[in-house]
């Protein structure tokens, strides 16, 4: 038996959640991988997984033997990566993470503008909107919105994101512009349920306290680009993140409003694992994204209002802080 392989496959099902799944993601047959699954079993006189009608779950001996797999196939992929030149050479593929839209707007085109730089270097852009484990799931570089726990990650600030309140001129003229958070009873509201419950939206008062503000949501929708196609349609206010809206403040297609009251900002930064060498297709990435994305994130901040934005001269002076 193949050790390694056996091991990869294990961490395969334990990351998929079921042995087919697992077979999807590999490439391989169902019954390869269930055949392998049950030596790997025999050849450690243990059960490592616990099967039902319903999922797979680890076993105590599986969660401990998961660890360590993943531990000797990262110091396996290390050697690889050495032996390849992966530190003496801008090459190989580059995987990144992105929330969807930021992704598609800020990521896509720094990243396009990487590769026509770099040829010997390809990228595998992964869009969505919930945080990845970047060891688990072998993301060389990740865009992060929001606070960063305490972690292992080495973080680069590039920026920062609020959240907006918009709507179109039309509805503004016909309705009236609020002024004061307890305006927004009086108004149509169209909330992303992704950002924002669907009865109050959360603001901070004068003295940095969350404020929870009832709104009457004529229109619910799952996606911030409904949410600003509605707004853009005069059906009323609504809340989402800065760069989601950024093209339609700027084109006066949306105004901003209470911009007093919004919340303060979060940070965006560029994330990536602290332990050991840092791949040259990585820190050339770094280098040439970091200035990019703090350039248009400083434009973002004061997309639609004159409010406080950071200068981009400031923030490139900045260091790089471990979370």
């Amino acid at each position: 038996m193949d050790r390694l392989d056996a091991m990869a496959v294990f961490a395969a099902i334990a990351d998929a959640g079921s042995l087919s799944a697992a077979g999807r993601a590999l490439g391989v047959p169902l019954a390869t991988v269930s055949r392998k699954l049950a030596d790997l079993e025999a050849h450690l006189g243990t059960r490592l997984i616990t099967r039902s009608t319903r999922k797979l779950v680890l076993t105590d001996a599986g969660r401990d033997y998961l660890l360590a797999c993943r531990q000797i196939l990262e110091q396996v992929d290390e050697a690889e990566r050495v032996a390849s030149g992966a530190y003496a050479q801008v090459a190989g593929q580059l995987v990144l993470a992105a929330p969807i839209v930021f992704g598609r707007l800020h990521v896509l085109p720094v990243a396009a503008a990487f590769l026509e730089a770099h040829p010997e270097v390809d990228i595998q852009l992964r869009l969505g909107d919930r945080n990845v484990n970047l060891i688990e799931e072998h993301v060389d570089l990740a865009l992060r919105i929001g606070a960063l726990p305490d972690s292992n990650l080495v973080a680069i600030p590039v920026g920062a994101v609020r959240r907006v309140v918009c709507a179109s001129p039309a509805y503004l003229a016909r309705h009236g512009t609020p002024h004061s958070l307890d305006d927004l009873a009086s108004h149509r509201c169209i909330s992303f349920d992704g950002l924002e419950a669907a009865d109050a939206w959360t603001f901070a008062d004068t003295a940095g306290q969350k404020r929870r503000v009832p709104v009457c949501s004529r229109l619910v929708v799952s996606t911030a680009d409904a949410a600003i196609d509605a707004a853009l349609l005069g059906l009323g206010l609504t809340r989402v993140l800065s760069y989601q809206v950024a093209a339609a403040l700027h084109a006066g297609t949306l105004q901003r409003v209470l911009v007093d009251q919004e919340p303060p900002a979060v940070p965006a930064s560029l994330i990536y694992p602290g332990q050991g060498r840092l791949p040259m297709k990585t820190r050339a990435f770094i280098d040439a994204a970091v200035g990019p994305l703090r350039e248009r994130l400083a434009v973002l901040d004061t997309a639609g209002a004159p409010g406080p934005a950071q200068p981009a001269a400031a923030a490139r002076r900045r260091r790089p802080v471990r979370h």
